[in-house]
C-alpha cells in the first residue's frame, strides 16, 4: 500500500553548487534542479564542500548542526555539519578544513584523498540528518561523489536506516572520471581486502577509477541528454567506460538540464543594457549597440554579430574555429570571442583581433557580466563542440533570441531545432560533422538569412525565445525516476502537471472489441514496465484520476496473470463481458474484463461464471472505491517486478499474443460456451440496440473458432491412414 503521507526525501550530493561555488554546468544543475524538486513537492538536502573560497555573506547564516568522525582506511578525520537554508532548499556543508580550506575546489594532487573523504562523509551523514527525514535516494554527481554508491554498498548494507537508500549517479562529463593510483585502495578506501570493490574499481593494473565504480554500484544512472546517454556507450565518446555503459545500458538514461528561467530573463536582467521581450525586442538593438562600442567594433545594425562564450579547447570546437575564421571574418560577420584556455587558441585569436580591427573582438578573461551582455547582444552564437554533454550556453542564447549555431551532438542536437527553410521550423542553425568548412557553411546559411529575409530570421528568433526550458520538466522526469524506485511512497497529484495523456479517457468511453479494450489499455501497462528496463519510469495517468488507476493496474494484473491464464478463460471474458454490457455502463464493463482473468476456474464451470460475472457487474459501481484501493497494491507490486531488458516488446503486442495464441479445447466445451454467449447476446439485445452490435462481433470469432480445428483434424486423418497403406503396398512390390 502506498503511503500517502510521506514526501520523497532526497540528498543531492555535488562538489560544487551555484551560488556557493561554481566553475560550470555542475555547479548550475546543483544550484537549480534540487528548488525545482523542491517546488514539485519533495524534500531535499544538498551536500557540498565547505570550500574556503565560499563568500563570507554565506557562511555567516551557517549554522554549525553536527560533527562527527569518518573513517578513511586506517584513519579517523573530522566532519562537521553545517546547515543553510536558501530558495527553500536545506543545504548542508561538509566541513573539514584539512581538505576544503583551498583557494580553489580542484586540482590538487590529494584530489583522490579530498574527495574519497567528501564521498565517505555523505554516506556517514545519513544518520546525522535532521529529525524526520529519512533519506530514500542519494543522487550523486560525477566523479567527485561517485564512491558515495560503493560505500553504501560495502560499510553501510544491512543498516535499517541505509536499506531503503537507493542511488542515483548523473554522468556530467565522462571525460572527467576520477582516476587515481591503486594504492590509494587500502590506504585512503579501506577495500582491497574486500575483492568484489576492489576488481570493480579497478581500470588497468595500477589505477583505480571512480566513476567506474559508481557505474557498477548505482542502482539508476542518468546523463544530461538523451542523445548523449546513447553516445557514451559508444568507442568515439565512452571514453573508455562505454563497455560497462553498454551492459548497464538498462538503468542508463539521458535527461535534459534546464535553466533557471527568472536568473536569466532578457525582461528583468540588470547586467544588459536595455531590456526587452520576445513581443518587443527594441531593447536588443541597443544591447547590441553598446557592445559593438565596447568591444571596439563597428557599430552597425546591417552587420550579424556572432559570439563565443567558452573555455578555449579543441572539445570546444576551437580547431574549427582557427580553420574558418578567416572566411567569416572576410565574409562580413563581425565575431567576438570571450574566454581562456590553451595558449595556442588565445593567441590564435589575439591574431585575428589583429587582422580584422573593427570586425574581430578578442576577451581572453573569465567575466561573467560581460558574458551575459554578449548573449543578450548578439545575432548569433557559436558553439562547435566536438562533444557536449548538455551545454547551457546555447539555451541560454535561445532565451536571449540570439540563434545559435551548433554541431549536431549530445545536448547541442537535442536543444536546438535547425531551420528549414521550406518550412520556417526551426531555433537555430546546426552541422553535422567535425569539419571546419560544414562550420562555415552554417554560419553563412545564418548570415544569408540576416540579410536576405529578415521578417523569416525574426520568426526564428520568436521560435527560440518561445521554448521552455524551465527546470520544471526536468524535475519532473527525476520524480518519474525516484518514485519508480520507490513505489511504496505515493506521489502527490500537483506534481503530475504534464497533459501528455490527454487522450487516454477515451478507453472508458469507446470499449469496442475484447483485443481492442486491451490495445487501449496496454501503453498504460507499458509506462509501468518499461522503466525497470531503462529506470526512466515512463509518466502515467495512475496518479490523476481514480478512473485511471483502476485501468491501469487492472491491465498490470492482467499481464502479471498471462503465463497461467487457461485457454477456457477467454471465453469466459467474452462472455461475462457481454452480459456486463447489458446491465453496466461501459466504464464498469472495462473494469469486469480486465478484472475477470484474476481468478482460476476450469472449464466445466464456464456458464455458471458467466451468470456470476453479470452479477458481479451490476454491482460494480457500488464497489469502484474499494477496487481502487486494492489495484493500488497491485500497480506496486508490478511496478517493482520487472528487471530485464523488456523495452523492445511493446504491451500491445503481449496483449495480442494472449488473445490469439491460445490453443483449442474440447469441442463439448465450446459448444457451451457458445450457447451460453448467445443467450447472453439475446439479453443484449433486448436492451439496448448498440451493445447488440458490439456483442454481435464478439460473438461471430466463438462460432468459428470451434469449427476449423475440428475440421482440420478429420481432414488429416484419413491421410495419414492412405499413406501407411501406400508405403506398405509398395514394399511388398518389391
Amino acid at each position: 500500500m502506498a503511503d500517502s503521507s510521506k514526501k520523497m526525501q532526497i540528498v543531492f550530493a555535488s562538489a560544487e553548487c551555484a551560488p556557493f561555488v561554481k566553475t560550470g554546468g555542475l555547479g548550475d544543475v546543483a544550484g537549480s534542479l534540487p528548488a525545482a524538486l523542491v517546488r514539485a513537492g519533495a524534500e531535499v538536502i544538498v551536500m557540498v564542500p565547505k570550500y574556503a573560497t565560499i563568500k563570507d555573506e554565506y557562511k555567516a547564516q551557517m549554522e554549525h548542526f553536527s560533527d562527527f568522525y569518518v573513517s578513511l582506511g586506517w584513519r579517523n578525520e573530522y566532519c562537521g555539519l553545517e546547515k543553510l537554508e536558501h530558495d527553500g532548499v536545506t543545504y548542508m556543508f561538509i566541513d573539514n578544513e584539512r581538505y576544503f580550506a583551498r583557494d580553489y575546489p580542484y586540482g590538487f594532487f590529494d584530489d583522490g584523498e579530498r574527495f574519497a573523504f567528501f564521498s565517505k562523509a555523505i554516506t556517514e551523514s545519513l544518520q546525522h540528518l535532521p529529525a524526520g527525514f529519512e533519506c530514500d535516494i542519494l543522487h550523486c554527481n560525477d566523479w567527485q561523489t561517485a564512491l558515495a554508491p560503493v560505500f553504501l554498498r560495502e560499510f553501510y548494507q544491512g543498516l535499517p536506516l541505509y536499506d531503503r537508500v537507493k542511488t542515483v549517479f548523473s554522468i556530467h562529463n565522462v571525460a572527467f572520471q576520477g582516476q587515481f593510483s591503486d594504492t590509494v585502495m587500502e590506504d585512503i578506501l579501506g577495500v582491497a581486502h574486500i575483492p568484489a570493490a576492489a576488481s570493480q574499481l579497478r581500470c588497468d593494473a595500477c589505477s583505480i577509477n571512480y566513476m567506474l565504480g559508481a557505474l557498477r554500484y548505482a542502482d539508476a544512472i542518468t546523463t544530461v541528454s538523451p542523445t548523449y546517454a546513447n553516445e557514451i556507450q559508444t568507442p568515439e565518446f565512452g571514453e573508455g567506460l562505454d563497455g560497462v555503459l553498454r551492459e548497464r545500458s538498462y538503468a542508463l538514461q539521458g535527461i535534459l538540464n534546464g535553466i533557471d528561467v527568472a536568473g536569466f530573463d532578457p525582461a528583468t536582467d540588470k547586467r544588459i543594457a536595455a531590456n526587452y521581450t520576445v513581443e518587443d525586442r527594441s531593447g536588443k538593438a541597443v544591447c547590441k549597440a553598446k557592445l559593438q562600442e565596447e568591444l571596439g567594433l563597428e557599430v552597425r545594425d546591417d552587420r550579424p554579430l556572432m559570439v563565443m562564450v567558452t573555455r578555449l579547447t579543441r572539445q570546444k570546437g576551437l580547431d574549427l574555429v582557427m580553420y574558418a575564421l578567416d572566411r567569416i571574418l572576410a565574409g562580413g560577420v563581425q565575431v567576438a570571442v570571450l574566454g581562456t584556455g590553451d595558449r595556442d587558441y588565445e593567441d590564435g585569436l589575439r591574431y585575428f583581433q589583429d587582422k580584422y580591427p573593427g570586425t574581430m573582438a578578442a576577451r581572453i578573461e573569465f567575466d561573467p557580466a560581460l558574458s551575459q551582455r554578449m548573449y543578450a547582444a548578439a545575432d548569433m552564437f557559436l558553439m562547435p563542440s566536438k562533444f557536449e554533454p548538455c551545454g547551457l550556453s546555447q539555451i541560454i542564447a535561445m532565451r536571449y533570441g540570439t540563434l545559435p549555431i551548433v554541431r549536431e551532438t549530445g545536448g547541442l542536437k537535442d536543444t536546438v531545432i535547425p531551420y528549414n527553410e521550406f518550412t520556417g521550423e526551426g531555433t537555430g542553425f546546426s552541422f553535422s560533422n567535425f569539419n571546419g568548412d560544414e562550420m562555415g557553411d552554417a554560419v553563412f546559411r545564418a548570415a544569408r538569412l540576416f540579410w536576405d529575409n529578415r521578417d523569416a530570421w525574426n520568426q526564428l528568433v520568436t521560435q527560440a525565445m518561445s521554448q521552455d526550458f524551465s527546470w520544471t520538466r526536468s524535475a519532473d522526469k527525476y520524480l518519474d525516476l525516484y518514485f519508480f524506485m520507490h513505489p511504496e511512497i505515493e506521489r502527490p497529484a500537483a506534481v503530475v502537471d504534464e497533459p501528455e495523456a490527454a487522450a487516454e479517457p477515451v478507453a472508458a468511453e469507446e470499449p469496442k472489441a475484447e483485443p481492442e479494450v486491451k490495445a487501449v489499455v496496454a501503453p498504460e501497462a507499458e509506462a509501468e514496465v518499461k522503466p525497470a528496463a531503462k529506470h526512466a519510469a515512463k509518466k502515467t495517468a495512475t496518479r490523476k484520476t481514480t478512473t485511471k488507476k483502476v485501468t491501469t493496474t487492472k491491465s498490470a494484473a492482467t499481464k502479471t496473470t498471462a503465463a497461467k491464464t487457461t485457454t477456457t478463460r477467454k471465453r469466459t471474458n467474452a462472455a461475462a463481458k457481454k452480459a456486463a454490457e447489458a446491465e453496466a455502463a461501459p466504464e464498469v464493463k472495462a473494469e469486469v474484463a480486465e478484472a475477470k482473468p484474476a481468478a482460476k476456474v476450469p472449464t466445466k464451470t464456464a456458464a455458471k461464471k458467466t451468470t456470476t460475472a453479470a452479477k458481479k457487474a451490476t454491482a460494480a459501481k457500488k464497489t469502484t472505491a474499494t477496487k481502487s484501493t486494492t489495484t493500488k497494491a497491485a500497480t506496486t507490486k508490478a511496478a517493482t517486478k520487472p528487471a530485464a531488458k523488456v523495452e523492445e516488446k511493446p504491451a500491445e503486442s503481449k496483449a495480442e499474443a494472449t488473445v490469439e495464441a491460445k490453443p483449442a479445447v474440447k469441442t463439448t466445451t465450446r459448444k457451451r460456451a457458445t450457447t451460453t454467449a448467445k443467450k447472453t447476446t439475446t439479453k443484449a439485445a433486448a436492451s439496448k440496440e448498440e451493445p447488440k452490435a458490439k456483442v454481435k462481433a464478439k460473438t461471430e470469432p466463438a462460432k468459428e473458432t470451434p469449427v476449423s480445428p475440428a475440421a482440420a483434424t478429420e481432414k488429416k486423418a484419413p491421410t495419414k491412414k492412405t499413406s501407411v497403406r501406400k508405403a506398405t503396398a509398395t514394399r511388398k512390390r518389391r
